[in-house]
This record gives C-alpha cells, sequence and structure tokens, in this order.
C-alpha cells in the first residue's frame, strides 16, 4: 500500500484536467469488523467516517438487520429455492438504481463467490449458486435499459476473483469493480475495468471522480482515484462518538447478563491449560471440531486468557469476552500427520514453562516425555483412534494466529504465509471463537428463545449440539420443573455482608443468578426489564464482587509463589439437584485423558 499519510494519494491518475467538475463522485470503504480506531496508523475508526459474516447468526438475524437499514443489500448470484423462483438469499435484492443530483444513473449489482459459501454453516438447504460474470452478462443490459450511464459491480469475493470477473466481462459491461473480502488497499485495470477494494475497519477509502470521456478513445468515463488514509490527524466527528458511546452502553450491560450455565467448574487457570489437559480446552477445541465437521482441532493454550476457574453457575457475556478476547478466527486448513506431530512437538517443548503455545486438543491424544530433548518429546500420538499417519492429509480446525506459525507452530503455516498448508476456510470467512460459544449456548436456551432462531441454525447447532453431549454432558431438564422467567432478579435487594459466611458457593452463584440471562427480547435489546434502580443495585453488587474475587486471585497466587506451594486443587462438579436453572440446560465439560505425561523410566 506504500507509506500512510494524511494527504490525499493518487491512485490512478486520467489525464484530465482536474479544475472540471466531475459528472459523478465517489466514496467506496468496505469490510468492517470494528468500530474503535486502531493502535496504528491508519487508526480508522467509525468516528471518523457488509460483509461475509452478516450470515454468522442465521438468515433470520441477517434479515432482522436489514431490515433496520434504509439502504438496499445486494447479491444477485446466490438464490434460495425456499424463498420462491429466482429469489436471491435472505431475499436481498439483485440490483439497484441510484440517480444523481444531475441526472447521471449508475447501476449496482451485488455479486459473491462460491468460495465464500462454503465457509457459512447456517446456510438454508438447497442454495444455489450462479456464475457472476453470468449474473452480469444477464443483469447490465436490464440497467442499461433503465437508462444507467455508471455499471458498478459491488463485490464481495477475493481479488483473484474480482480479477477473473473483469476479464471476462470487460468495460463494454462494467466500468468499476467495488471489491471487498481482502483486507487490503488495492487497484488495478484488467480489460478496461478498474477493479479497486479500499482496505477495512474505515482505515482507508476511495474518492472517486468520473468524467465522460471522448468518444473517440474507446472509453465510456475518464476515472480518477485517490486513496485516503484515515489517520488520527483526522478530526473526530462529535455526533458519531456520541451515538458510539450510547449503543456500546447498552452493551457493557449485556456483557454482565449470564448466556448459559455450567454444572462443572471449567479451568481455565494457566497454571492448568499450559502444562496439561484441561475440560475447558476439551470443550471449545470440540466446538471448534465439530462446527465445521473437521477430523481434530488444536488450539495453543493461550487462547484461553481467564487466569481462573470458572465456578458453577451462571456463564455470563463477560466471561466469554475476557476469557477469549483474541479477534483472529478459526480456520479450517489440510495438514499432513507430521505437520500435525510436528505441531505437539511445537507445542510441549517449552514444557515446564507456562507458554501460551501448549496445545489443547480435540479427537487427538498424545503422550509426551518433558525429559526428552526439545523437539523429541511427543512419544506416541493418535487421531481418531489411530495412530497419527505422517503422509496422510488431515482436516484441522485452529486459530489464524497458529496457522500463520506464530508461536512456533510453523508446521500448520498457510501457503498464502509461504507454508504448505492449504486453506478449506480462511481468516476471512471464519468465526471467532468468542462467537462459537456465543451460538452454543444459544442453541441451549429452553424459555424465551431468540426469535431470529432460524431453522439454518437450529439444524447445524443440534447436530453439532449431540456431538458434543458425547463428551461434555448436558442436563436435560424436565418441561415440570421450568417456570417463566422472572422479568425482575428474583431477590433485587440481595446484598453481601461483610462476614466469612457469604462467601460460600451458593451464595456467589445466587447473585449471578439474579441478573436476568440474555436470552429472548433481550437478544434484540428489546427488553424492558433491565433498568431500574433494583436491577442496577444487582449489577453493581456482581461489579464488586468481580474485582474483590480478582483481588483475591491476585493475592493467593502470589501467596503460592512465594510459599512455594502449587494450587493443585481438585474441583467437583455441582450435584445435578443444585443446578437450579430453568432457562437454559447446563453443561459439564470433562478431562479425557487426551494429553498425558510420562518419565523416561515409564515410556
Amino acid at each position: 500500500m506504500g507509506s500512510v499519510s494524511a494527504d490525499p494519494i493518487v491512485t490512478f491518475p486520467s489525464g484530465r484536467d482536474l479544475n472540471t467538475p466531475p459528472d459523478a463522485r465517489l466514496l467506496h470503504f468496505n469490510d468492517v469488523y470494528h468500530l474503535d480506531a486502531s493502535s496504528a496508523e491508519p487508526a480508522g475508526g467509525i468516528a471518523r467516517f457488509i460483509t461475509n459474516h452478516d450470515l454468522d447468526f442465521g438468515v433470520m438475524q441477517y434479515r432482522h438487520l436489514t431490515s433496520k437499514c434504509n439502504f438496499p443489500w445486494l447479491l444477485a448470484n446466490v438464490l434460495d429455492p425456499g424463498l420462491g423462483d429466482d429469489i436471491p438469499l435472505g431475499n436481498a435484492g439483485k440490483t439497484h438504481l441510484i440517480t444523481a443530483s444531475n441526472g447521471i444513473k449508475i447501476g449496482l449489482i451485488g455479486l459473491g463467490e462460491k468460495e465464500w459459501l462454503e465457509t457459512i454453516n447456517s446456510l438454508p438447504p438447497g442454495i444455489i449458486y450462479r456464475p457472476a460474470s453470468e449474473v452480469a452478462r444477464e443483469l447490465v443490459p436490464q440497467l442499461r435499459a433503465e437508462g444507467a450511464d455508471i455499471i458498478i459491480a459491488l463485490t464481495h469475493m477475493r481479488e483473484p476473483n474480482d480479477n477473473k470477473l473483469a476479464e471476462e466481462l470487460g468495460s463494454d459491461m462494467v466500468d468499476l469493480i467495488l471489491g471487498g473480502h481482502d483486507h487490503y488497499y488495492a487497484h488495478s485495470v484488467i480489460n478496461g475495468v478498474h477493479v479497486l477494494r479500499s482496505g477495512s475497519d474505515f482505515k482507508q477509502l476511495s474518492y472517486i471522480e468520473l468524467r465522460r470521456a471522448d468518444p473517440e478513445s474507446g472509453r465510456r468515463w475518464d476515472v480518477d482515484i485517490w486513496r485516503r488514509d484515515i489517520v488520527r490527524a483526522v478530526p473526530e466527528d462529535a455526533d458519531t462518538v456520541q451515538l458510539v458511546e450510547k449503543l456500546t452502553a447498552k452493551l457493557r450491560k449485556s456483557l454482565e447478563r449470564p448466556i448459559g450455565w455450567t454444572a462443572a467448574p471449567l479451568d481455565g487457570r494457566f497454571t492448568t491449560v499450559r502444562t496439561k489437559e484441561s475440560n475447558l480446552g476439551n470443550f471449545v477445541c470440540d466446538l471448534m471440531r465439530h462446527y465445521y465437521g473437521a477430523e481434530c482441532a488444536i488450539m495453543a493454550a493461550g487462547t484461553i486468557r481467564g487466569d481462573q476457574v470458572y465456578a458453577p453457575g451462571p456463564v455470563r457475556l463477560k466471561d466469554v469476552t475476557d476469557c477469549f478476547p483474541f479477534e483472529d478466527p478459526l480456520v479450517v486448513i489440510k495438514v499432513t500427520g507430521k505437520g500435525i506431530w510436528d505441531a505437539l512437538e511445537n507445542g510441549v517443548s517449552l514444557y515446564p514453562a507456562l507458554e501460551g503455545r501448549f496445545p489443547q486438543v480435540s479427537n487427538i491424544r498424545f503422550i509426551f516425555n518433558p525429559s526428552l530433548p526439545s523437539g523429541s518429546r511427543i512419544v506416541c500420538a493418535e487421531l481418531g483412534g489411530e495412530p497419527l499417519d505422517p503422509d496422510r492429509v488431515y482436516v484441522v480446525v485452529t486459530r489464524g494466529y497458529m496457522a500463520r506459525g506464530r508461536d512456533g507452530y510453523r508446521s500448520l503455516l498457510v501457503r498464502s504465509e509461504g507454508g504448505e498448508c492449504d486453506e478449506i476456510v480462511s481468516e476471512e470467512n471464519g468465526i471467532l471463537i468468542s462467537a462459537l460459544l456465543r451460538q452454543y449456548f444459544m442453541s441451549l436456551t429452553v424459555l424465551a428463545r431468540w426469535k431470529n432462531w432460524g431453522p439454518s441454525l437450529e439444524r447445524h447447532w443440534s447436530k453439532v449440539g449431540k456431538q458434543i453431549a458425547k463428551s461434555h454432558p448436558v442436563m436435560e431438564r424436565t418441561g415440570s420443573s421450568l417456570t417463566v422467567l422472572p422479568s425482575e432478579p428474583a431477590d433485587p435487594k440481595f446484598a453481601r455482608s461483610q462476614g466469612w459466611g457469604e462467601w460460600t458457593p451458593a451464595k456467589l452463584r445466587k447473585l449471578r443468578d439474579d441478573i436476568s440471562p440474555l436470552v429472548g427480547r433481550a437478544e434484540n435489546d428489546e427488553s424492558e426489564s433491565d433498568s431500574g434502580s433494583d436491577v442496577e443495585r444487582v449489577r453493581q453488587d456482581a461489579r464488586k464482587l468481580d474485582r474483590e474475587l480478582a483481588i483475591m486471585r491476585r493475592y493467593f497466587r502470589k501467596w503460592c509463589h512465594k510459599a512455594g506451594v502449587s494450587n493443585g486443587t481438585t474441583y467437583e462438579n455441582l450435584p445435578e439437584e443444585e443446578c437450579d436453572v430453568n432457562w437454559t440446560k447446563p453443561i459439564a465439560p470433562q478431562v479425557e485423558g487426551r494429553i498425558q505425561m510420562v518419565s523416561t523410566g515409564s515410556a
């Protein structure tokens, strides 16, 4: 992309006199994941100024969100037979015509790539994909007949597919291809068509001017393009800052609300996840594997950042985002058995140091001997109950961070980064671990289920849930034991005294249970029972509890370190009769002996 500048940078000059007014002006930006500014320039951020992830929570949620927009959503070449003949997915539009103030008409076509569809697990059955160029050839004449002077293809495809589209269509069919999907800035002219992608996260935008070309030039339009980097020197818009603060204030309240319930203590301590098998690591890795239907999953233990045992009781949205804060999505890659073996060797290479590279796994069992030289510590490894075949290629789910070779995982490096692993689902298309957990807990809700939980999500998560339950039991509740969710906390005046008697597990669970769960209408910020002095008092008690427990854990760890004491406490599951929850099914993640350590003598 070149150097970053606060001044406009010429991307493409037409050679025309820029003192003459253009016939059309366009601004283009794409792929927004973060509203906040980044730490490095260009900083971006919404205050200084959709993607394939619009379907992460299903078609019904996509349609709910689009219904709140005052602009059209376009996707012409992906059809859903369940909606009728020749109807695009999610009832999206195919084309749109914009008329500028000077009468110039701009025709827009929305196009996607086939590879994108293969990464989405919550699509309706029978989806039909049509080649982008084929659909464009049908729709462009219609737009021309409606008076379109300029034709723009709005795409969400990788750059090679945009380039192929330009090559196949040419400037007789389309004038500009404004693309996304790739998170970088790039421009090229292919077969007379300008192909432009304008970065991501509001970090760049493109300013485009079009002027009618001399008929003898063979072009319809002369195009000038400037890149604008959104750096910190660009003043923030006060109204937008205020809007973002208002929206994030709602989010902060949502973070305190339960989204699930666990009957088992979830062990996320660094001393556990970075040295041995953890029930939390097993649970998350199994979710990763079954979500994508892969053969195995490997996750660096440094992914788990909570460094605590999450006690039996409510699992809050805050617990999920604090424990899994990273924003690199999951990827699905093809790795040889030797590559998986080398990944496991890397994971245990620095043991017993509490290194984030220590592996948590799914459908893999291995034994390692830390007394052997680093790089030769794996004694044996199985995948799916069979010895790991060094020559066979396996389908593996892991973090994008690891597929970029970080933390020493060079054997998982993908080809786009210089490695040997082929990508099935790239970072662009992968789901975040936090979103994965969110959806799983939503699938367990038994009362006031989210209204946008559609059939496609239900089909997928029903299948995933059955597989997860084989290793991590889910407590089924009978209909007679369920009651209606309270709209207010069960005991809004509950307050803890300073005595140690108030620190029993039951009373601490009670405090968190008093905050109503994030289910039903609350999912769409439609709940009216999320305010009031009693509710806020309970929230304040919960926040105070979080602060006090954090201090206790910190000082207890320091005391253990100075005293030379290892906190090897074994935690037990909560008895079923004490799982007093009526709105969801409690989970109970397990340890299964996937990772075993031996000494030289026993090996």
